[in-house]
């Protein structure tokens, strides 16, 4: 975990002193791409831990979706959890009273829906600070992040937690880019652009690829808008159809 840390800390200070020009569009393009694996490789699950990242996050899936409730320490997540629920998840007028993840049914339109009241999460969640690992792990299982802002400093913490979500490829309002990818067993690459990208090319895209140990697919793109980072997102997630 320790040399992931210096390795995003590498391409930071890479990043920080890189010009940005036409002539350091693709390095740039490649290092969002390595900054994106990196950050998501720290949300990984220890060996041996369960699939939430940890004691008390492996909480199973159930009902017919899933709601993350994800904000900073004391604005409200539990009482709202309460609120819609039939938990009780403990309230104080303290920071960081949740410590694990605490799960609730909310009966809807005869569906059951599952609320997971998740600990709050600080700046630098992403790089793995306070249980930031554990709690971006639980809410990339979620079928839907619901921010809990406190009223008084909503922009502030709303744009602080997009790029924490964000830095580890959860996208909030966005559709996943528009990709078709076919792993084979030989024969190369096949990339196809169908809208050709404004910010990605076909060699940034062999290169990516390749760093993913995809060496035989086929690939169509028929995202204009698509970009290293939203390529990064959807390798981690991808919908193959």
């Amino acid at each position: 975990m320790v040399n992931i840390t210096e390795k995003i800390k590498e391409i930071e200070d890479e990043m920080r002193r890189t010009q940005k020009n036409k002539a350091t569009e693709y390095h740039l393009g490649l290092l969002k791409g390595k900054l994106a694996r990196l950050r998501a490789q720290l949300l990984e699950p220890a060996p041996g831990a369960g699939s939430g990242g940890g004691t008390g996050f492996d909480v199973s899936k159930s009902g017919d979706a899933r709601i993350a409730l994800v904000g900073f320490p004391s604005v409200g997540k539990s009482t709202f959890l309460s609120k819609i629920t039939k938990t009780k998840s403990e309230v104080a007028a303290y920071s960081f009273t949740t410590l694990t993840a605490i799960p609730g049914v909310l009966e809807y339109g005869g569906a059951e829906i599952q609320v997971l009241d998740l600990p709050g999460i600080i700046e630098g969640a992403s790089e793995g600070k306070g249980r930031g690992r554990q709690v971006i792990s639980a809410a990339k299982t979620s079928d839907l992040v619901l921010m809990i802002l406190d009223a008084t400093k909503k922009a502030e913490q709303r744009a602080l937690l997009e790029g924490e979500l964000e830095a580890v490829g959860i996208r909030l309002n966005r559709e996943p880019p528009n990709i078709y990818l076919k792993p084979k067993k030989a024969g190369g690459m096949k990339i196809t652009f169908q809208n050709p990208p404004k910010n990605l090319d076909e060699k940034m895209l062999y290169n990516i690829l390749r760093d993913y140990k995809m060496l035989n697919c086929e690939v169509l793109v028929r995202d204009e808008n698509a970009t290293v980072v939203r390529l990064f997102s959807y390798l981690s997630h991808p919908v193959r159809d």
